[in-house]
């Protein structure tokens, strides 16, 4: 079972202050990673290191906004100055959901969306991918989602952005391979947190539609999305890149019946 270990291996994780980036940062840690606990909100990163020490093993927390490019190579060499190298990139900060049709897409929606998700996973896969170039070694894993491998209807600017990071991963895993890089990514399907939680709250309906569309009949956990996270950061994986792997409980698509009488309704 070594293969599946961590140890002696940093981590870099975005977006690891909560949800599915915090529970990818603990099953990273329990694993024997040493972790850069990178997030725009401190208070909640540093709880995660917190936890992360508990565990024993060594984390720093780096403030980041990872749609900048400056803080993006300033997050970098913070994680060298403290560990020397880095092997592991897990693009974890991103977000979106269901809002509006496309016809009343505003430009600034689109924009924040495609920014906040694509462009954050470019600039930390450059920055990242030069430094594991040099050292002729590393592993990225980017987030994607299961709104990328079909019709996400009411959030167009959400699923272009994952669909963009699946093809930037296919890409990057061709571009990086030669130098003993892998890429891969993870397409979560309807996975509960915290955020979910909130949106639920907003569209109660939402959440009982969407179980009556996954086969397994529950809601993933974010440890579920973790324990994929935490084979393909592993030698386990060791000849898998260029891939996106759904973690989805066998859902097949978020068009449901009901989101079309909504959408006939508008």
């Amino acid at each position: 079972m070594e293969q599946f270990y961590l140890k002696e291996k940093v981590a870099i994780v975005t977006g690891s202050g909560q949800g599915i980036g915090k529970a990818i940062a603990l099953t990273f840690a329990k694993a024997g990673a040493q972790l850069i606990i990178a997030d725009l909100n401190v208070e909640t990163a540093k709880k995660t290191a917190d936890l992360v020490h508990a565990i024993g093993n060594e984390a720093i927390v780096v403030q980041v906004d990872v749609r900048n490019e400056k803080q993006v190579d300033r997050m970098v060499n913070q994680a060298l100055a403290k560990f020397g190298h880095i092997d592991i990139l897990m693009n974890n900060a991103g977000f979106g959901h269901m809002t509006v049709r496309l016809l009343e897409m505003t430009e600034d929606a689109w924009d924040n969306w495609v920014v906040l998700n694509l462009k954050s996973t470019f600039l930390c896969c450059k920055a990242v991918g030069k430094v594991m170039v040099s050292q002729k070694k590393g592993n990225i894993i980017n987030m994607s989602s299961m709104a990328a491998l079909g019709p996400y209807p009411m959030g167009s600017n959400y699923s272009a952005a994952k669909a963009g990071i699946k093809n930037l991963t296919e890409t990057l895993a061709v571009e990086l391979g030669p130098k003993n890089v892998r890429v891969n990514a993870l397409a979560p399907g309807v996975i509960e947190t915290d955020l979910t939680a909130a949106l639920y709250r907003q569209r109660p309906q939402l959440k009982e539609h969407r179980l009556a569309n996954i086969p397994l009949g529950r809601l993933g956990k974010p440890e579920d999305v973790a324990n994929l996270a935490l084979f393909l950061a592993s030698d386990a994986s060791s000849y898998i890149s260029g891939q996106t792997i759904a973690v989805n409980g066998a859902m097949s698509t978020f068009v449901q019946p009901e989101l079309i009488r909504e959408l006939s309704e508008l």
